[in-house]
């Protein structure tokens, strides 16, 4: 054997060993997790304090080799494993989690970035589309959840046009895997379902048909409260930084755009702008009682705080489906629910909310989008044969 190629099996042996490891610290932390009685912390609560809950297991070595075989990482002499390494190798062992262990019942979705690039729409000739309609085909429900806050059908309709006609021109759907289709708005503020005899295939859900009890009881005072402290923060960060924006307000949300709309705001000034009015707004009155819970975040090119966050949007997909399931009632479980998007570092990071409702997989464009749908695609196949 060449020296080149005993380098490359000893690296790939030795990160073999160190995700097996960590593979096996997780499996500790989901048993202290699953046992109430157990007053101790797992030794990755102690390493990392801040860790959330596990929704399944991560087989990470088996995710590594799997990688390993599509990226080369142990082949590289002189860069060793990147962030952008570890990500696709954690998004791979969330894959074979759900598909190995549980059944995905349940994929929400991003919507910028994620389904399509920054400010556009979802063509009818995206690769994704063939690919959610296959998970329709394989009865898996689907949400969007999107921090786009729109009152009305049309505009939603302008975003994910292609997606909308192609499920009202399909024959390859029955009318029950069509309505497995849902557009959560806003965060967690809109709710609109597919109707192919609506103007738009999208009619408007009435708010009191999936609130959740807990969102039922946010005041609407505290919440005009939160949005006007948050506006005047905004107001004095576009002074502050000589920012090129204009001020929004909507019902459920307020925010900057850029002014006028070709104009692109510096990257430092958005995440400077979310820092600044998350704190402001923690400190408020309205903050410190957490009566009503708020996400700041920096869209790419605005910033905006919205009434609720992407966990309370990606749990009312749950209950909804959930509900419609049969012996119906209660909602679809955080490990049968797989949350695709892009937000979980910038400021704000609005997917990574979703984080603890359900489990979660970090892509950074579209593109990786319809890699990661292959896999599950693939996945998924391999369970079912």
């Amino acid at each position: 054997m060449s020296s080149l190629a005993q380098t490359r099996e000893e690296a790939h042996r030795r990160y073999s060993e160190i995700l097996r490891d960590v593979e096996v610290m997780i499996d500790d932390h989901i048993a202290h997790q699953n046992d109430a009685e157990n007053p101790f912390p797992s030794k990755l609560k102690l390493l990392v304090p801040s860790i959330g809950p596990f929704f399944t297991r991560l087989p990470l070595e088996a995710a590594f080799k799997f990688q390993d075989r599509k990226r080369y990482i142990s082949s590289r002499r002189f860069v060793s494993p990147s962030f952008n390494d570890v990500r696709l190798i954690l998004n791979s062992a969330q894959m074979m989690a759900v598909t190995t262990y549980g059944t995905l019942q349940l994929a929400t979705f991003d919507g910028d970035v994620t389904l399509y690039d920054d400010g556009q729409s979802l063509e009818p000739t995206s690769p994704i589309i063939p690919r959610l309609i296959d998970l329709l085909r394989k009865n898996v429900k689907i949400g969007i959840v999107t921090a786009a806050g729109y009152t009305t059908a049309d505009k939603y309709y302008a975003r994910l046009h292609g997606l909308l006609d192609t499920l009202a021109n399909t024959a390859e759907l029955t009318p029950a895997q069509k309505q497995s289709v849902i557009i959560m708005g806003g965060e967690a503020n809109y709710l609109f379902e597919f109707s192919p005899s609506s103007p738009h295939l999208l009619a408007p859900v009435d708010r009191r048909r999936w609130l959740t009890p807990e969102m039922a009881a946010w005041d609407e005072g505290d919440i005009a409260q939160l949005l006007d402290v948050a506006e005047a923060a905004l107001r004095d960060c576009v002074r502050t930084l000589n920012l090129p924006a204009a001020l929004m307000r909507k019902d459920r949300a307020v925010g900057i755009v850029p002014h006028p709309p070709e104009t692109r705001i510096p990257r430092e000034s958005l995440e400077e702008t979310v820092l600044v009015v998350q704190k402001v707004l923690e400190l408020s009155a309205a903050g410190r009682h957490r009566r009503v819970p708020f996400c700041a975040f920096n869209g790419g090119r605005d910033v905006f705080v919205d009434i609720g966050d992407k966990s309370w949007g990606v749990t009312v997909c749950q209950r909804w489906f959930g509900a419609s399931a049969p012996g119906g009632g209660g909602g679809i479980e955080g490990g049968n629910t797989l949350h695709v998007g892009d937000q979980f570092l910038s400021a704000g990071a609005n997917d990574f909310r979703a984080r603890s409702v359900g489990t979660t997989a970090w892509i950074a464009s579209p593109g990786e989008t319809v890699e990661l749908l292959d896999e599950l695609a693939e996945l998924m196949g391999k369970k079912m044969s």
